[in-house]
C-alpha cells in the first residue's frame, strides 16, 4: 500500500466518532491526514458532539472531545491531496454555506479522487452539486437533500456502506468497519 495524502474538512460540532475514528485509523495504516476547518489554523480545535441511537425518534446529542486540527485551512490546495473525508455531525450544515469548501469538494469529484462521506456529510455533497446520478447513503433525515441534489438515496442498514465510483458513503458511525474498508480499497487502486 502506498501512502496517500488525505484532506478532512470538518468544523465545530462535527460528530466525534465520525471525525476521530477515520482520522486515527487512516493514519494508523500509513496515510497522512490533514484535518482543516474554515477560519481555523493548525493547533486550533473544533468542538465535537457524540450522536447516539437510544430508541428516540432521532439521535441524541452529547458533548464530545475537542478535536485538534493539524493543518491550516487558509493554506491548503485540494490539488495536493489524493482523497477527501467528510465527517458528519452538525458541521456540514454550515460548512455548505462556504463557497471555498464547496469548490474543494467539487475538485475531488472533477478529478475522480476518492471521497468518503458519512452521515450528515451528504449535506455538503448535495450543496456542492456532486451527487447527480450517484448512489449516496447518509443519515435517513438527509434523504430529501440527496434526492433533491439528483442522487439516489441508498437506504442501508446502519452498519453498511456503499461505493459508487469514487464515492463511499454510510448512514452513521456504526458503519465505520464497512465504510473505512471500502474507502481504503479505493485508496489502494
Amino acid at each position: 500500500m502506498s501512502s496517500k495524502r488525505i484532506l478532512m474538512i470538518t468544523g465545530d460540532f462535527t460528530e466525534d466518532y465520525e471525525t476521530m475514528v477515520p482520522f486515527q485509523a487512516l493514519m494508523a495504516v500509513g496515510h497522512q491526514v490533514d484535518a482543516v476547518c474554515p477560519g481555523k489554523a493548525s493547533g486550533d480545535t473544533v468542538a465535537t458532539a457524540i450522536h447516539d441511537f437510544e430508541g428516540d425518534q432521532t439521535y441524541s446529542e452529547k458533548p464530545g472531545h475537542r478535536f485538534a486540527l493539524n493543518a491550516d485551512f487558509a493554506s491548503i490546495n485540494p490539488a495536493d491531496y489524493d482523497a477527501l473525508v467528510v465527517p458528519g455531525g452538525r458541521a456540514p450544515e454550515y460548512l455548505r454555506l462556504n463557497q471555498e469548501v464547496l469548490a474543494m469538494v467539487r475538485h475531488f469529484f472533477d478529478t475522480q479522487k476518492p471521497v468518503a462521506a458519512i452521515c450528515h456529510g451528504a449535506q455538503l455533497l448535495a450543496a456542492a452539486k456532486v451527487l447527480e446520478g450517484k448512489q449516496c447513503s447518509a443519515y435517513p433525515a438527509c434523504q430529501p437533500e440527496v434526492e433533491l441534489a439528483g442522487g439516489q438515496f441508498a437506504n442501508l442498514e446502519v452498519t453498511d456502506a456503499v461505493t459508487d465510483g469514487n464515492l463511499v458513503t454510510a448512514p452513521a458511525w456504526p458503519a465505520h468497519p464497512a465504510w473505512l474498508a471500502q474507502f481504503m480499497a479505493l485508496l489502494n487502486k
